[in-house]
């Protein structure tokens, strides 16, 4: 299941919205706030801002030195929430030791959020309600839609629990809508016997940031496997998902170019939502 099939086509869509907002006069613009000099988080910001170029979208860029101080981030989150130019913006976690991301989370405008990931967007994301969704576990159940997984009364199992992906899917998946309507089962590195749960699941999503985690006898026969978590060995990215699931999966995403461009096109997908809903306020 590559991703880049699944971004295109949001993107493509997102392209026709940004011209018909264009012509009616306004230009879609997207921020980051990059804070210290990770070489991962400068990667990613730069494959954000080469997608919003390529859909016609403006971008924008603050950075923060990593000797700034949480004032300064802070002071940055209060200038994008007022910049008429910006429809949407975005925190690049994880910050550096010494900064607050949350507190810069809840300061920033629930309206404005392209990650979708403000309290008030994963609050109405648990009530059903309309809003930004965040990027990745939208992304996934796009995967699974496009590739034809069936998802609605089935038994997924999401290993991992952090607030980027495991949390906000495990509702996403749960909502009472199409493609979606699932049972969905939340475990997580403090459950010992998290095999016995992945081993009955129709869906597995790893997304616990663990290395090769998931391994083939960790998955029934058939089942559809997706790594949403990564990590870094030196500048080799890991997925939670062990390659060899491949040999025992009926679904699997690949380690490179499988969750990571639908991300991208979510991000960009929630930024023009955003300008839209300016539009017609």
């Amino acid at each position: 299941m590559p991703g880049a099939p699944v971004a295109d086509a949001v993107l493509a869509q997102v392209a026709e919205d940004v011209e018909k907002l264009k012509a009616d006069g306004h230009t879609p613009g997207l921020a980051t706030v990059l804070v210290g000099d990770d070489p991962a988080s400068a990667s990613y910001v730069r494959k954000k801002h080469e997608a919003c170029a390529a859909v016609g979208m403006a971008s924008f860029n603050v950075e923060i030195p990593a000797d700034a101080t949480q004032a300064d981030l802070m002071a940055a989150v209060r200038q994008l929430n007022d910049d008429r130019d910006v429809d949407a913006y975005l925190i690049q976690n994880p910050v550096p030791e010494g900064f607050d991301f949350n507190e810069a989370m809840f300061a920033l405008d629930p309206a404005k959020d392209a990650d979708g990931l403000h309290p008030e967007n994963l609050g109405r994301l648990a009530m059903g309600a309309d809003g930004p969704r965040p990027c990745t576990p939208a992304g996934i159940q796009a995967m699974l839609e496009h590739y034809g997984v069936p998802v609605e009364g089935k038994h997924v199992v999401v290993v991992g629990r952090g607030v980027t992906i495991g949390r906000p899917l495990s509702m996403l998946l749960s909502l009472k809508q199409p493609h979606a309507n699932a049972a969905v089962t939340v475990v997580h590195t403090g459950v010992p016997n998290w095999p016995d749960f992945t081993r009955q699941a129709d869906v597995v999503i790893g997304a616990a940031g663990v290395g090769n985690m998931i391994r083939p006898e960790h998955i029934r026969p058939g089942a559809a496997v997706v790594g949403g978590g990564i990590t870094w060995e030196g500048k080799r990215l890991i997925s939670d998902v062990d390659e060899s699931c491949a040999d025992v999966a009926g679904w699997i995403t690949p380690r490179l170019g499988g969750v990571g461009p639908t991300t991208v096109a979510m991000l960009l997908r929630n930024c023009v939502a955003a300008a839209r809903r300016r539009a017609v306020t």
